[in-house]
């Protein structure tokens, strides 16, 4: 069974990615695909009170599991058979990596270009440093 971790982050070309699984697995005898959505680590400066920290976590949260349940019933519409979604905090690239070795998955599956405001001419700095980081194949796509 090939087993891929799809990172997903609301974007167009992040749904672009699972519909690119979604054609594999029309064509695959059998794969298993994880949704995965990471977010950044809130980096505070100055004095914040402990109630406006928790409502930053809460909306990153909320946020999070919108974007999970948007691209799971892409998937789910896709015919891909999917495990529980994974949600994530750190820095992306580095978790999506973390997670697919911890998931000891075969391919990772995203999109050239994120949602982060700053990125690479051609590929998006998160998915440069996945490729630069991964032991498994990457499948990016626009």
């Amino acid at each position: 069974m090939l087993k891929i971790l799809i990172a997903v982050d609301g974007s167009e070309p992040g749904q672009h990615a699972i519909e690119a699984v979604g054609k594999m697995a029309k064509s695959s005898l059998a794969l298993q695909a994880t949704l995965v959505c990471v977010s950044p680590e809130p980096v505070f400066y100055g004095n914040y009170t402990a109630a406006t920290i928790q409502k930053v976590e809460d909306d990153q949260k909320r946020q999070q599991d919108q974007i999970l349940s948007k691209a799971l019933a892409l998937a789910r519409a896709l015919g891909i058979n999917t495990d529980e979604p994974v949600r994530a905090y750190g820095v992306i690239a580095n978790e999506i990596v973390r997670i697919a070795s911890a998931r000891q998955m075969d391919q990772i599956a995203m999109g050239t270009r994120g949602m982060g405001a700053i990125g690479s001419m051609l590929l998006g700095s998160v998915a440069q440093r996945v490729i630069h980081q991964s032991t498994v194949p990457v499948l990016l796509v626009k």
